[in-house]
Parts: structure tokens; sequence; C-alpha cells
């Protein structure tokens, strides 16, 4: 069958048709991305001017639903890029009334968000407390870590935090049951030297407990670490109802891993290994499992020879 070909009229029509199709889209797509529209997202909630001398309790969710007023363009980038956002909610009215109505803090809450989006409304419109006695208390303050060391190294001290403790300030009932902060997760990988650093108070959702100070200087003991090899006196628990009783053999080499500056430090005397003689009452085993009940900190156990140790019994 014979193909039929495009002459040079058709291909110009062809030619024309296509370009009128792409600047139609375009100029779509112009004023599509031009135009106004009402786009609503999630986002949470972050209390300021909260009253000195009274303590609440949010008595719904800490995430509220914002209309915003934003051009298509920014519609599209909300939608290929999802991010919860965060407003700040102004509390100081609430010195004399439970409750917030978002209305009367448009004017506020769009001061928080660029100019080429405007926020309409907030859902709900109004946020009710519940009011508490408000008490004070100390806490100590920990620091999560992830850190990745160079061979040989590792954490050789205690951790440092200045200050050690925080004020918090809340109702009675949840400064009650908070018995420590943590800071900001402190990073790091390949660490060989002390790591000093500032990292904020994690305050975990707590929109109603104020936190002073918000932040802690952390100093983190990093140094090089060395095997050493102990011999340490095996312990034998629960041997009263016996007249005597000998383990074989009567020591166990531990191998260590250790500060090379405090490679000095640590003797038999800081260890304990013990057999527990019940484990044989009980379970009539031929031999104690090793176990030791007394570890330096910052000290960690590579290897017990033997594991398990023979015994003799005389009732």
């Amino acid at each position: 069958m014979k193909q039929r070909r495009i002459n040079k009229i058709q291909r110009r029509k062809i030619s024309i048709f296509v370009r009128c199709l792409v600047i139609s889209f375009v100029a779509w797509l112009l004023i599509a991305v031009s135009n106004k529209y009402t786009f609503t997202v999630k986002a949470g909630i972050e209390y300021v001017n909260i009253p000195e001398k009274r303590a609440f309790h949010p008595l719904q969710s800490d995430t509220v639903s914002v209309r915003i007023k934003m051009s298509g363009w920014n519609v599209l980038m909300s939608r290929l890029n999802p991010d919860t956002a965060n407003i700040q909610v102004d509390l100081s009215s609430l010195s004399s009334r439970n409750y917030i109505v978002f209305s009367n803090q448009i004017g506020f809450i769009n001061r928080q968000f660029p100019v080429d989006k405007q926020v309409i409304s907030v859902g709900p419109d109004t946020l009710y407390f519940d009011f508490s006695k408000q008490t004070q208390r100390k806490v100590p303050v920990r620091v999560p870590m992830h850190i990745g060391f160079k061979k040989q190294y590792g954490v050789v001290g205690p951790t440092r935090t200045s200050p050690e403790y925080v004020t918090i300030t809340g109702p009675l009932e949840d400064v009650a049951n908070i018995e420590f902060l943590e800071t900001d997760s402190v990073f790091g990988t390949q660490v060989h030297t002390d790591i000093r650093t500032v990292s904020n108070i994690n305050r975990k959702q707590r929109t109603n407990v104020t936190i002073y100070p918000t932040f802690a200087e952390v100093t983190i003991p990093i140094g090089e670490l060395t095997e050493k090899i102990i011999e340490i006196p095996i312990k034998v628990e629960n041997e009263g109802r016996y007249t005597s009783v000998r383990t074989i053999p009567s020591k166990v080499t531990v191998t260590t891993l250790v500060s090379l500056k405090d490679f000095s430090k640590w003797t038999a005397r800081d260890f304990e290994a013990i057999v527990d003689l019940d484990n044989w009452a009980e379970n009539r085993v031929k031999s104690l499992p090793i176990l030791m009940t007394k570890v330096p900190d910052y000290v960690k156990i590579i290897k017990i020879e033997p594991q398990n140790v023979d015994f003799f019994v005389r009732k």
C-alpha cells in the first residue's frame, strides 16, 4: 500500500497548529500560576508571651489548619514540597480570660508568613485553656549522642553540661512528671578529640512549660583507648549452706578497653566477678557462668576467660 506523503503546505499547517497549542498552554499556565487560590496547611503551635503567674493546659490539639491565600505557583510548590509550618500564638490575653481567638490575631500571624502568602483564617478559631497551680523545680540536663569514633578512640569520662540543671515552670501535674530534659542530639564522625558545643534544650512539645535557660554548653571528653588484661579473683555467691566451695580456676582473666591516661588507675579491686551457686542448686549445671557485677564507668569488657568455671562443693 502506498504511503501518503505530507506536502509542504500541510507540514506548515501542522507546525502552526503545534505552535498555537504550545502558546495556548504557556498562556494558560501563566494565568493559572498567577491567579490566587486558597490552600489549607497543617501548622504546629508555638506559644509566646505566656502570662508569668498562670499555668495552663491546652484543651485541644497542638496542630491547627491554616487557610492561606497564595498564587498558583506557591500552591504548586507547596504540593511538591509539603512542609509542616509552625505559627506563634500570643497568649498575653490569657491574663484575663481562658481562651484565645485566632481571628483577633490574624495580623500577628500574617507577619510570620511571606508577603505573597496571606492567612485568611485558622481552624479551630478559638483555643481553650484550663488553668492550674503553677510550680517550679530544677531537673538535670542529659545529652543524647550519635557519635562515630576514630579507631581506638571513645568516650573516656562523664559528659558535662553547663548548667547541669535547668529550671522548669508550669502546671504542677506536668512539671512533676519531668525527671530530666535532654538537649538536641550531638552528632559526630571519626571523632578523636574532646567535643565542646552549645546545644538547645529539647522542649519535646512541652508548650505550656517554661524552661530556663534554653540551652547548655556541652563537653564530652574523648580519648585514646587501649587494651588492659586484669586477673580477677572469683567470688562465690550463696555459698553459706556449704562447708566449702572451690572454683577451678580461682581467677578469671578479663580483657578490657580503657582510657590510655587511666591505664594504671584500674586494678582488680575495681572489678568483681562472681559465680552463683543457686544456679547449680536449682538447675544442676555442670559449670558456673562468670558474671561481672562490678565494672568501672567508661571501661569496656572485651573478653572473659574462661566464661564458665568448674567447681567443687563440700556439704
